[in-house]
């Protein structure tokens, strides 16, 4: 008989961190669980994500600025913690998981003082900061790549490879063959730079796409993310080179785009590649040169070892080059074919499953679940005016 339980995720204001909590709260919820999310009010503001479950906001607690900075993130800090240990003594969590980001920090921080059994889970190839300062602190730390950087080998008996969870259509994917290829028919590419777009894809991609053979460049069909700003532009350039493209700021069905592409040009996210390692898709990866650590150079790592994508660093990313790269893996239709089959052995698949497993081992036996779930409205700090009190005298 399965024995409900409750759970304090801790995710930083990003799609990053929030979208593979979104997945692991609604994997726990369908096994009888009870979630509680903890974030920033940035994460508490992304549309269609835990809409209707109890979503606590946590005060800043970024240590950066200098003195003055460290302080205030300090403050922050222990304003959160006492919030967090107000939320568990109503909530009552078996265990608190922890995807990065500052808001993870005194939510973890509270759970050790709380001898609540804790968890980590690391999307990127790079260990973040916050799961870097807890690493050592935690019962288990899950992670997405065979291989992560800053993540001390001490602590390698306590990590678990499951993966980063994404979304059910795009795991629908999976068990679709990749697209057929022929010798003349349309090569579909796909071109997104993350939730904002990026800049230099819009600036290269058109360019180098127009320097491809013509017997590869008349068969092209493009469909490209842009920012608001550069979309006129972009749109301009296909057009004078006679290339068909679709162009847009945002791609509400890209799980679809993503279905029928052959190639995929774009960012190295570490929901990107979780993506593209799930549908077996081949890819051109330009890392965001500014990402913390470079960590999406090292998210590209064990695609491009497997043979599934190219990466470009973004200073030698230009039409040239993308053209040349290109070439190598379109001209020859089993090129790709074998790529896909590499990215696609790259996936996993049962991340969430897997992830909620290991959530799932912590936590004795709650003998007054029915009794111990504390209402809360989503946008709302933890514990209401009593614990704004708090708040004032931890940071008084």
């Amino acid at each position: 008989m399965n024995v409900s339980r409750h759970y304090v995720l801790a995710a930083g204001g990003t799609g990053g961190h929030l979208i593979p909590a979104f997945a692991l709260a609604r994997e726990l919820q369908q096994r009888g669980h009870h979630i509680a999310l903890v974030t920033d009010e940035r994460g508490a503001k992304i549309p269609g994500i835990f809409e209707g479950d109890q979503v606590h906001i946590l005060p800043p607690g970024r240590i950066a600025g200098g003195p003055v900075g460290w302080v205030r993130g300090l403050k922050g800090i222990w304003a959160g913690r006492k919030m967090a240990l107000n939320l568990f003594e109503t909530f009552q969590p078996s265990a608190v998981v922890g995807f990065g980001g500052y808001p993870a920090l005194p939510t973890l921080l509270a759970a050790q003082t709380a001898a609540i059994p804790t968890v980590i889970h690391e999307q990127n190839a790079v260990l973040g900061r916050v799961n870097r300062f807890m690493a050592g602190r935690v019962n288990a730390i899950a992670t997405a790549y065979k291989q992560v950087d800053r993540l001390n080998p001490k602590y390698s008996d306590r990590v678990h490879i499951v993966g980063n969870p994404v979304r059910a259509e795009v795991l629908e994917l999976r068990g679709q063959n990749y697209p057929p290829l022929l010798e003349d028919g349309v090569f579909r590419v796909l071109v997104t730079g993350g939730s904002q777009g990026a800049r230099v894809l819009s600036d290269v991609v058109p360019d180098g796409l127009a320097m491809l053979p013509v017997n590869l460049r008349r068969r092209l069909q493009v469909v490209q993310q842009c920012r608001e700003e550069d979309i006129e532009g972009v749109r301009a350039k296909y057009a004078e080179h006679g290339i068909p493209a679709e162009l847009a700021t945002y791609m509400n069905d890209l799980p679809e785009k993503l279905g029928w592409s052959h190639l995929f040009i774009g960012r190295a996210g570490a929901s990107t590649i979780a993506e593209l390692t799930a549908a077996g898709r081949p890819a051109i990866l330009v890392p965001l040169p500014s990402a913390m650590d470079d960590h999406q150079t090292a998210n590209a790592r064990e695609m491009v070892k497997a043979g599934g994508a190219r990466s470009i660093r973004q200073e030698a990313f230009t039409p040239k080059e993308l053209a040349k790269q290109i070439q190598k893996m379109a001209l020859d239709p089993h090129a790709l074919e074998n790529a896909a089959l590499a990215a696609h052995k790259c996936g996993y698949p049962h991340a969430v499953r897997d992830l909620a497993d290991l959530v799932e081992s912590f936590g004795g036996a709650p003998l007054v679940d029915v009794i111990r779930v504390a209402p809360a409205t989503k946008g709302h700090a933890i514990g209401g005016e009593a614990l704004a009190r708090d708040t004032e005298r931890a940071e008084a």
